[in-house]
């Protein structure tokens, strides 16, 4: 036997289930077997008495002979009941689908012990599908019973959970024979790991639950370990191979700027942040750097004094950004922080004209235009620059891969890159999906930002919320009101947009209030129209659907009211509450949900009532949606741990990063002897499914 030996050729398995199994599992070959783990355990150490039974759904053991069986037929079918007794009563045994051959496998009056779940109904204990064992083949057998994952169809066809046993205790017993060591042996010992073949035997078959949580440890270690050699890899390879611009100088655009037209003093955190893109581009290695930062900390300024290094050392910047909304609201703020400068600043969009886009590509072809603002039209062919050092990404996640290639190619040395994201990543995922590049994250906020009030209020509330939004607006302020759909849907009860605006019309009527309404399917030019409408104060509500959810800076804005607010995700909610708080008044958040909610609704309505802190949103976010679901990547294959909880197991994944670190310091070409076992097995499992890392 051997780890690629086809799943047929195992005792007991045969063609037929063979089949069954690999269409159904996706089980093909020994090894698969090896890494189809438990979902869970019972402890057969304690065997109860009928007697002890009390009204309980918990998988238990009994001993006892099993007297009778028989087919009862209903009117809605058939099941199989046999008769359970020990010498304190009796209980009934129940299968709901079971065949003749299932039928005649249950040994009749010799002792046997049977493991299930126990269920009350009509004052008599039934246990319905259990697993039976004869006691003598209980006698020297492990403790602990392994339950595996199966189905119903799966079970029609014999392979359920005693099949499972059978097939890998067979497995098992070729372990020294099919198992080497993958990772170095003062790497185990460091940590106080099992070996390989010890942790692979006790997740199957645990000793105890000592041996149990010791694979368990080893197994997750091993999947954080790898996972992270391939993009410490990757990362490396960046750092010999990319080749980039050195911007050794810090100078006159920087320094006036910093001096004459910088309108607040930088946080910490933004000082901390420009200094870590600052030691990055000062090198002749292209920059890849990750800039997090909660809803208005202050990316943009950032982002801008970076250009403005490209700027004093002869280059030019772009940044891009997902919607137009968002680019346009780049470009107003970087206009506005720029003025009275002398550098210039263009817009480019696909909705702009293709004569201003005429002017505008000769303008960057020649060199006089020193910064870019825009959308995916950055990315067309015609957009040449004369010598492109910065590409700023915002919101990479919404970019393809092919796109921000793309992005890279507009300079012959690759320029610096500087992708930023104002949806917080929980921790656990930064140090995995993000560890090829450099992170740095923005913690706080500016001076004078207070922190926004967040209530989650209902129908009922529904005039005091319309009373309290009059009342800000009478303090001069303005105020949004967002809905889930554009039009109404005959099978979703989500307050819809055009209903919306009719009832808020009515509500607010003009001429003592004016309304303007934005969304998704408005033209360019009628979305940009609206928003400088309302950003200029004309308009004292904005009805509106997530269109609105990055990048909108109205700083006079203090109410958000988040109609169906139980549809929305975290990350949304979140970022919807970013548009207000932006100025120094009090802003307010209110989550307007129906009576009825579902707890995952709640747990996101509570969540955002509970805190402000983007990353702590994240966390629950990741808990609620899964990891696959936050990074896009559900359908991908990029999230396969079979043990490994990106949620739980923060401290794991540091120790594996750390120990790759540690690793790859003393032997970056993985060529010393006791690290070739480790080196070939990375490459047989991940050669072809992590593309960055070369090696060979």
């Amino acid at each position: 036997m051997e780890l690629v030996t086809p799943i047929e050729y195992i005792k007991g398995i045969g063609p037929e289930r063979a089949q069954i199994i690999k269409k159904n599992l996706d089980i093909h070959k020994v090894e698969d077997f090896l890494n189809f783990y438990p979902i869970r355990y019972i402890d057969k150490s304690r065997h109860y008495k009928v007697g002890e039974l009390t009204e309980m759904n918990n998988e238990i053991s009994l001993k006892g002979k099993i007297t009778d069986i028989q087919e009862v037929v209903y009117a809605k079918g058939r099941r199989l009941v046999a008769k359970f007794r020990d010498d304190t009563g009796s209980l009934e045994l129940v299968w709901f689908k079971y065949s003749k051959w299932m039928r005649e496998q249950i040994p009749l009056n010799t002792e046997v012990v049977i493991f299930g779940r126990v269920q009350l109904f009509n004052n008599i204990f039934s246990m319905p599908h259990p697993e039976i064992e004869k006691k003598e083949n209980t006698e020297n057998s492990h403790t602990l019973l392994p339950i595996y994952p199966g189905s119903e169809k799966l079970t029609k066809y014999g392979v359920n959970n005693r099949f499972f046993q059978r097939v890998l205790n067979e497995v098992v017993q070729h372990l020294p024979v099919l198992l080497d060591e993958n990772l170095p042996v003062d790497l185990m010992q460091g940590l106080k790991l099992i070996s390989r073949l010890e942790a692979i035997r006790n997740i199957h078959f645990p000793s105890n639950m000592q041996w149990q949580k010791a694979a368990d440890q080893r197994l997750k270690f091993e999947e954080a370990f790898f996972f992270q050699l391939g993009y410490a890899l990757k990362k490396k390879h960046h750092k010999t191979n990319s080749l980039g611009n050195p911007f050794p100088l810090v100078g006159a655009y920087f320094n006036r700027f910093y001096e004459n037209h910088l309108p607040f003093e930088l946080t910490n955190a933004q000082k901390r942040v420009l200094k870590e893109i600052r030691s990055d581009m000062k090198l002749p290695v292209q920059m890849n750097r990750l800039l997090q930062g909660d809803v208005g900390s202050g990316k943009t300024m950032v982002a801008l004094l970076a250009m403005l290094i490209a700027l004093d050392n002869g280059f030019q910047s772009c940044l891009m950004a997902p919607t137009e909304i968002l680019a346009q609201q780049h470009f107003n703020s970087i206009s506005d922080l720029l003025y009275g400068t002398g550098i210039e600043v263009k817009l480019l969009t696909g909705s702009k004209k293709a004569s201003e886009r005429k002017v505008l590509h000769r303008m960057l072809k020649e060199g006089s235009l020193p910064i870019l603002v825009g959308t995916h039209a950055l990315l067309e062919d015609q957009v040449e620059f004369k010598k492109l050092g910065l590409g700023i990404i915002d919101e990479q996640h919404r970019f393809g891969v092919a796109q921000r290639a793309k992005l890279w190619a507009k300079n012959t040395t690759p320029p610096h890159i500087l992708v930023m994201t104002a949806t917080p990543i929980p921790r656990t995922l930064a140090m995995s999906f993000y560890s090829d590049l450099e992170v740095s994250v923005i913690d706080e906020l500016p001076m004078g930002r207070k922190p926004i009030i967040t209530a989650h209020r209902r129908e009922k509330d529904r005039i005091f919320i319309y009373n309290f939004a009059k009342e800000e607006i009478a303090k001069g302020r303005q105020v949004y009101f967002v809905y889930p759909l554009i039009e109404e849907s005959e099978t979703l009860d989500y307050k819809n947009l055009n209903e919306g605006f009719d009832t808020i019309k009515e509500v607010f009527p003009f001429p003592d209030y004016d309304v303007v309404m934005l969304h998704g399917k408005m033209k360019p030019d009628e979305k940009e129209a609206a928003m400088q409408y309302f950003a200029s104060g004309k308009a004292q509500i904005m009805v509106a659907t997530t269109v609105i959810e990055v990048g909108v800076n109205v700083p006079n804005a203090s109410v958000m009211v988040i109609e169906s607010a139980e549809r929305f995700g975290l990350s949304q909610l979140h970022q919807l509450r970013g548009r207000v708080g932006r100025g120094a008044e009090q802003s307010y958040c209110i989550l307007m949900t129906s009576d009825k909610i579902t707890q995952g609704g709640r747990k996101r309505i509570s969540t955002m009532v509970e805190t402000q802190d983007g990353f702590k949103i994240s966390e629950v976010d990741m808990q609620l949606r899964g990891p696959g679901d936050i990074l896009g990547t559900q359908q991908s294959g990029v999230i396969d741990f079979k043990k490994l909880d990106l949620l739980q197991d923060a401290n794991i994944i540091k120790a594996a990063k750390q120990s790759v670190e540690k690793l790859l310091e003393i032997d970056p070409l993985l060529s010393l002897p006791g690290h070739q076992k480790m080196k070939d097995y990375y490459i047989r499992q991940y050669k072809g499914k992590n593309k960055w890392a070369k090696i060979s």
